[in-house]
């Protein structure tokens, strides 16, 4: 760790208002020594929630990096600038990392930046498939898989393998996949897990889904099912209130605002969890505008801590990728429970009609709730879950 320097220096500090769980250094921009402009970002860090950056506080020169890898806790002292315009760069023990080729017009990320640094890859000439045609980390990651691939060679035998032996290659944790891996055993070491499962009729919503959705996309928003559920979970909060708190060792913490945060896949990245901030003031648009901002947000590696931080509640539609029903759902800490959507499947349901029992093909989805039993009983989930297929089966036509 280099010595701090002597002179009057300003102090780089990561965020104090942190959302998750402690933050890693992914990535420093500049080194010792380079010049700096205030706002321009300077270090990566990324949490189980969400990567940010730290932008430099002020103009001069990067005098010094105190932390250069590893986790860091909210406040912590990064490093420090030296003051000033037009400082020189100054040169650096550390070897610089391989160069590539770069074109101001392509604007990169700093993901991006640091993959074709990392890697050697030239980013000119690669196609992108982000907003604008702009380069993603999956075309920069295609594009390096397709430079490694082997090429042909004429067929050999195979080498002999001794009996037993297990072929495996080891792949490297990302920061992100270690946060999560950390913040889901803390929630099982944390809470007694317990989940009660009904089963819904989706017919209401999805006939009013297609009587609508024309119109919505109209105003250029796509409406989903999730948009729905946030509604039909702000409705079932009404009879079981408990649902939407948080557990402290002295008194439980319930909360009047409904912040309803969505689990959102990243692929092989993990999963991040954007928040539908009161959505007890949203009508059923206002959710799906929501929805569809923090989505494609999400995926697009642009959230801000605004957009996951205060979550009171959680969806995880596990249904999407062809689970009927997943248990436990490990709820998202410090909250008091977690909702699972099924996939949705028709299937053969028994309804009496005209006193008569009938046997009906509807779209049904299983849907759980797992609760913190420290906090939520049985009496309650129930309730709850009652509520909730109860709107979402009479969902009004108009």
């Amino acid at each position: 760790m280099p010595d701090a320097p002597t002179i009057q220096t300003i102090e780089i500090l990561s965020p104090i208002a942190q959302e998750g769980t402690t933050a890693a250094i992914r990535n420093w921009f500049k080194r010792v020594g380079d010049a700096v402009r205030e706002g321009e970002p300077l270090v990566e860090l990324e949490t189980d929630k969400v990567a940010m950056e730290v932008a430099a506080p002020a103009s001069g020169r990067l005098a010094a990096i105190l932390i250069s890898s590893g986790d860091v806790q909210p406040g912590a002292l990064l490093g420090h600038i030296e003051p000033g315009e037009g400082a020189a760069p100054a040169p650096s023990a550390a070897p610089p990392p391989p160069s590539a080729r770069f074109e101001p017009e392509l604007r990169l990320s700093p993901a991006v930046r640091k993959l074709v640094a990392e890697t050697g890859i030239d980013p000119v000439g690669l196609a992108g498939s982000g907003k604008g045609g702009r380069l993603t980390r999956d075309d920069v990651v295609r594009a390096l898989q397709q430079r490694d691939e082997p090429r042909s060679e004429p067929l050999r035998e195979p080498e002999p393998v001794s009996v037993g032996a297990v072929r495996s290659k080891m792949v490297p944790h990302t920061p992100m996949r270690r946060r999560i891996a950390e913040h889901m055993a803390h929630s099982v070491a944390t809470a007694p897990h317990v989940t009660a499962v009904f089963e819904a009729d989706l017919s209401a919503i999805m006939a009013h889904r297609a009587a609508h959705q024309g119109a919505f996309a109209a105003q250029g928003v796509k409406l989903t099912l999730t948009a729905y559920f946030v509604q039909a979970c702000v409705e079932a909060m009404k009879v079981s209130p408990t649902i939407n708190s948080r557990w402290h060792e002295d008194a439980l913490e319930v909360f009047s605002s409904m912040n309803i945060g969505i689990g959102t896949a990243l692929g092989d990245q993990g999963l991040i969890v954007p928040v539908v901030h009161e959505a007890q003031s949203l009508s059923l648009l206002g959710v799906a505008q929501r929805l569809q901002d923090v989505t494609q947000r999400a995926r697009a590696g642009k959230l801000t801590q605004d957009d996951v931080r205060g979550g009171t509640f959680t969806i995880s539609n596990h249904g999407v990728s062809g689970s009927l029903v997943a248990t436990p759902i490990i709820i998202n800490q410090p909250q008091s429970a977690i909702l699972g959507i099924g996939k949705v499947e028709k299937r053969v349901v028994v309804r009496e009609i005209n006193g008569s029992d009938a046997m009906l093909i509807r779209p049904m989805s299983y849907v759980s709730l797992t609760i913190d039993h420290r906090v939520i009983d049985g009496a309650q989930t129930n309730a709850w879950l009652t509520r909730f297929v109860e709107v979402l089966e009479n969902w009004p036509k108009a």
